[in-house]
């Protein structure tokens, strides 16, 4: 009687676990042999990370832009200017210098681009 009772409480906790599972939503597939199969659908990760990449990129992409559109002399002259003024501006002055990943994408709007 134990083991019936360990039995069902194992099953139990699997069919609990399985219900968890498939409350966030489940695909079905139809097998070889017609039989269909429910599986649920893997959780996502919480923290969108293409979308972080793909802003991070558009703001490299924007700086390179204005790297090559002001020309290098300007844009340092900009910066100075930026770096004399409140903190706010100091920061933005900080985040908009001329980094490694700015100067390949300039490099390359400038060999393939113009």
């Amino acid at each position: 009687m134990v083991e019936t009772k360990q039995h069902f409480e194992s099953r139990l906790r699997q069919v609990t676990r399985k219900h968890r599972r498939m409350s966030n939503g489940y695909t079905t597939r139809l097998r070889g042999d017609g039989l269909i199969v429910v599986k649920p659908r893997r959780r996502r990760m919480q923290f969108p990370l293409r979308g972080a990449m793909l802003v991070a990129l558009g703001f490299f992409a924007f700086k390179a832009f204005m790297l090559v559109s002001l020309g290098e002399r300007t844009y340092a002259d900009r910066l100075t200017e930026l770096q004399e003024g409140t903190i706010l501006e100091q920061g933005g002055a900080w985040v908009m210098q001329a980094d490694p990943v700015t100067q390949v994408m300039v490099d390359f709007a400038r060999t393939n681009l113009l």
